[in-house]
C-alpha cells in the first residue's frame, strides 16, 4: 500500500511540469505572434497579391507602408528588402525582420518591375512601395 501512495506524487508533479511547459510554449507563440510583425507581413502581402491580381498592364501602384517600414527600421531591416515579388512563381514575400517572412501567392501572370520603396510625403524617408505591372507573360 505504501508503494502506490508514493507514486502518486511523481506522476503529479510529471503531470504539472509538462502543463507548465505547454502554457509557456504557447504564451511564446501569442507573443510573437502580437508583436506585430508577424500580422504586418501578412496584411500586406496578402493586400500587395490582391493589388497584384486586379492590375492591367501598365499600372503604376504606390502603396503607403509607413507602419511597416517602422517596424523594420526598429529590427534594422533594410527597406529595399521588406517586398520581394517572385514574378515566375507568382510569389509575394514580405519581411519587416530577419527570417522567411509571409508569402502569398497571386494568380495574374504579369511581368512586373521590380519593386522599390518610395518618399511621397517629401519628408526625406520612405513611406511607399511602388510596383510597376510592365505587361503580361506570354
Amino acid at each position: 500500500m505504501k508503494g502506490k501512495r508514493g507514486q502518486v506524487l511523481p506522476e503529479n508533479v510529471i503531470f504539472i511540469v509538462l502543463n507548465l511547459l505547454f502554457l509557456a510554449i504557447l504564451i511564446l507563440f501569442i507573443y510573437s505572434k502580437s508583436g506585430g510583425e508577424a500580422i504586418l507581413e501578412e496584411k500586406y502581402a496578402k493586400q500587395i497579391a490582391l493589388i497584384i491580381d486586379s492590375s492591367k498592364e501598365g499600372m503604376e501602384i504606390q502603396l503607403n507602408m509607413e507602419d511597416a517600414f517602422e517596424k523594420a527600421d526598429k529590427n534594422n531591416f533594410d527597406r529595399k528588402d521588406v517586398v520581394i515579388i517572385d514574378s515566375q512563381k507568382n510569389l509575394v514575400t514580405v519581411r519587416l525582420r530577419e527570417g522567411k517572412g509571409y508569402s502569398y501567392g497571386f494568380f495574374n501572370d504579369v511581368n512586373l518591375d521590380k519593386p522599390y520603396p518610395i518618399d511621397i510625403n517629401n519628408d526625406k524617408k520612405d513611406d511607399s512601395y511602388r510596383f510597376k505591372i510592365s505587361g503580361y507573360k506570354t
